[in-house]
């Protein structure tokens, strides 16, 4: 037997390998870009001082409540995955781990999320945690199997870390408050709509109704277009309102321009070409609007 075969076996690197698939059980991509999101709206709320200690509870409440979302989510899809190339390797459909494992693995982790949001934080940070995950592993599981519609719903939980953020360091509902949550949720409908496009087979085979499923290329496109506009007015409300600088407000604008002129001049490349360019450049869109929220606030 060769030392490899024998290394593999041992007590340590099995329980090493089950430790990571439980880790990525909890989709930590997701989890560390809501992260992303939950800091900007913190530090946007922060500009007379950042409490660290504050803002590292938000994190690990976030954190711990989004990744029992995210396993619940592994066990209502775990159907649904088998269907598809991207996740039928996951830990629910091969059955590495088992669903009464991962059920008790979510309830585990968002208890310990939302004791830490109660108790370091605010209630409303807590409710607000509360309804992302129902929206999520609800709301958003019945809607994507029955609805073009379901990217829009999803869109509520998605937008939800950077609010918790937000209201963590402000300890209010205010009208900065409602624009991020905005802004977040029209970011998500170019990136998700744009995944749907490039992705379309894999959802179709799957039987998901998505957009460019039901709708077609065309139609998905376009709103992918419309929500760019979206994105673009709402992340500049913030400077109308007094929240953010004009070098945010030349940034962002910048930003949007940008993204909704390149989404034209390549409107007639193949859809699934021109999903996956969208998608890509959303991820930048995402980066740097977090960058700015951050700082927004402190520059002129």
């Amino acid at each position: 037997m060769s030392t490899s075969t024998s290394v593999a076996k041992t007590p340590f690197y099995a329980q090493l390998s089950l430790a990571k698939t439980y880790y990525a059980l909890t989709k930590p991509g997701i989890i560390y870009g809501n992260l992303l999101t939950a800091t900007a709206g913190f530090l946007l709320a922060s500009a007379h001082g950042v409490q660290f200690g504050l803002l590292l509870a938000t994190l690990a409440g976030t954190a711990l409540v989004i990744a029992a979302g995210c396993v619940t989510n592994n066990f209502t899809d775990r159907e649904l995955d088998k269907k598809m190339k991207r996740t039928s390797e996951r830990a629910l459909v091969l059955k590495t781990i088992s669903a009464t494992s991962a059920l008790i693995y979510a309830g585990v982790l968002g208890i310990a999320g939302l004791t830490i949001l109660a108790l370091l934080t605010n209630w409303l940070v807590v409710l607000i945690g509360l309804i992302g995950f129902i929206d999520y592993v609800v709301f958003y599981a019945l809607a994507k199997r029955t609805s073009e519609h379901g990217t829009l719903v999803g869109s509520i939980s998605g937008a939800t870390p950077i609010l918790a953020g937000y209201v963590a360091a402000s300890g209010r509902l205010d009208v900065g408050a409602w624009l991020v949550f905005l802004i977040l949720a029209a970011w998500q409908m170019p990136h998700f709509y744009s995944i749907a496009m490039y992705r379309r087979d894999e959802y179709k085979a799957a039987g998901v109704p998505v957009l460019s499923v039901v709708k077609g290329m065309q139609v998905a496109k376009n709103q992918t277009l419309l929500y760019i506009v979206v994105f673009t007015v709402a992340a500049s409300l913030l400077t109308v309102y007094g929240y953010t600088g004009y070098l945010y407000l030349t940034v962002v604008l910048a930003l949007g321009v940008y993204w909704l002129a390149k989404g034209l001049k390549t409107y007639s490349t193949n859809p699934a070409k021109w999903g996956r360019q969208m998608f890509l450049f959303s991820l930048v869109v995402l980066l740097v609007t977090c960058v700015m929220l951050s700082v927004g606030s402190r520059l002129p």
